[in-house]
């Protein structure tokens, strides 16, 4: 008499796929920082129309896809544009003063 053999695998219940384990770092009710510096997370009041990051200080326009899941939908132009108007004028100034102590021999 034949008997078949059983394949009996032990599955491991603490083993996690990726997708699960990726699931618990997952925050909802938050954006992050379009800004290549920063990429910092924000956490918008609910139904809020605009956010400013509290680390660079962009603000950015929000569209709500349900009450707990904001998006970006784009920067706020004036705002963006004063800020990267004064920092180009800090690394202009800091340039010019470089410049200026290199001087000559």
């Amino acid at each position: 008499m034949i008997h078949a053999k059983e394949n009996v695998m032990a599955i491991d219940t603490e083993k996690l796929s990726s997708a699960e384990s990726l699931r618990k770092t997952r925050t909802f009710g938050k954006v992050r920082c379009h800004n290549p510096g920063c990429m910092g997370r924000i956490q918008p009041e609910a139904g809020a129309e605009h956010v400013k990051c509290p680390t660079c200080g962009m603000e950015y326009r929000l569209v709500w896809v349900n009450p707990t899941l904001p998006r970006i939908r784009g920067p706020v132009w004036d705002i963006n544009r004063k800020i990267v108007e004064a920092t180009i004028a800090e690394k202009e100034a800091a340039a010019q003063k470089k410049a200026a102590k290199k001087g000559g021999k």
